[in-house]
């Protein structure tokens, strides 16, 4: 009998969701999806894709991929996943362990054209992250214990920087 493994993770920025995801997604042997990937177009300065397009791209991930694992900080899109989902994994880490993992993170080809590029926007996500528990939108941890609280599936939620073993 095989298992179903359709997991979403979801927190603040530095929370370790991308690397939870990935070591998910290899061990598990299924398809990957980080949301920065379809949140956001190609401009500068960022701007959030249109949700038509970015729900199309989660539409297709999820008719692609039996088994799956979907990571990221959208609320409202994380929202369209939960109905397929069989686990969530909410990363509600304290502010200082995001800040500390933003600082130490390798490089992220797929986000940043280079390692610069990447340490240059340090900063400001230093400060996003700390707004993470006074905002109100989608990326809020008010938005974020919301989802968690209304899945009614398998959930967990790590608040401290523990090993991570779902």
């Amino acid at each position: 009998m095989t298992t179903t493994t359709k997991t979403v993770i979801f927190g603040n920025s530095g929370s370790g969701k991308s690397t939870l995801a990935k070591r998910l997604s290899k061990t598990s042997d299924v398809g990957h999806l980080d949301l920065d990937t379809i949140a956001w177009l190609a401009s500068t300065p960022p701007e959030r894709m249109p949700l038509e397009q970015s729900i199309e791209y989660i539409q297709d991930f999820l008719k692609e991929n039996e088994n799956w694992v979907i990571e990221g900080c959208y609320s409202d899109l994380i929202e369209l996943v939960l109905p397929h989902s069989s686990k969530v994994i909410f990363l509600n880490l304290p502010l200082e362990v995001c800040i500390q993992n933003a600082k130490s993170r390798p490089w992220e080809p797929h986000k940043y054209s280079s390692k610069q590029a990447q340490e240059a926007n340090l900063e400001m996500l230093i400060d996003w992250i700390k707004q993470y528990e006074t905002r109100t939108d989608t990326f809020s941890q008010k938005a974020h214990q919301a989802l968690f609280e209304k899945f009614v599936g398998a959930k967990i939620m790590y608040t401290a920087n523990e090993r991570l073993v779902p």
